[in-house]
């Protein structure tokens, strides 16, 4: 709970209990109660009872954020070698900002069934495509999948590290897919999910340019920045 909406509580409660203990320990000098006696203790219980509505709403309005999870993998960039120079620039320039202005932790880009780019904290397993990849390139739409334990069809992401709490699938044409994996359950909002869509649109330009990439050797090397946690920003709800 927030210190001011603690503030709030505790004077709430204050308001009440003095409320109480003068209705209770009052003892006028004749049977009736005076009406002004009564007003008072009606409008003081009533700005107690405010206050304490006032505290519960406020600590309901700003939520915790989701815990951090711990992802299990090593942080690293793999990227086609044999890809054009401009287009490496583009998708190390893009992965960067992914992992760092945003909750993303993770990220896997495939183009013609090949992988073109992993980056982040790395899985063990290579690229299946599964039912909702499958869904997202027949819709052509963006799936997120804002808490993915609580959805069956989890383990088709089992190329992601594991424990990946939070999925988001854009589908790059017919051709590719950007898989993009947070930090914490809900951590994508609508701003990074249009980010997403941006750049997965700037990204089919350039690929559908190229000719079939086919079965190509990856460079690999070692990041130590590319998991970093992301900077405070407005979280999903």
């Amino acid at each position: 709970m927030p210190a001011s909406a603690l503030t709030v509580l505790i004077g709430g409660l204050v308001g009440l209990l003095l409320t109480v203990i003068n209705a209770v320990t009052f003892h006028p000098a004749a049977d009736a109660v005076p009406p002004a006696f009564e007003r008072a203790s009606v409008l003081s219980g009533a700005l107690a009872v405010v206050l304490l509505l006032v505290a519960i709403l406020w600590t309901q309005a700003n939520p915790r954020d989701p815990e951090r999870v711990e992802l299990n993998g090593a942080k690293g960039l793999e990227l086609d070698a044999s890809l054009p120079d401009p287009l490496k620039q583009e998708l190390g320039w893009g992965s960067t900002m992914l992992l760092t202005a945003t909750p993303a932790a993770t990220l896997l880009l495939v183009w013609q069934q090949q992988t073109v780019l992993r980056r982040g904290v790395l899985g063990s397993a290579g690229f299946k495509a599964g039912p909702i990849v499958q869904r997202a390139l027949e819709k052509q739409q963006l799936i997120s999948l804002v808490n993915l334990a609580l959805y069956p069809g989890r383990d088709e992401f089992s190329y992601l590290p594991e424990s990946t709490p939070a999925v988001v699938v854009q589908p790059i044409g017919s051709a590719g897919v950007l898989i993009v994996g947070g930090w914490s359950p809900r951590c994508f909002s609508r701003s990074d999910e249009v980010w997403i869509t941006g750049w997965a649109q700037k990204l089919r330009t350039e690929l559908e340019q190229l000719p079939g990439l086919g079965l190509r050797d990856q460079g690999s090397s070692p990041e130590s920045e590319a998991g970093s946690p992301p900077v405070d920003r407005e979280q999903k709800t």
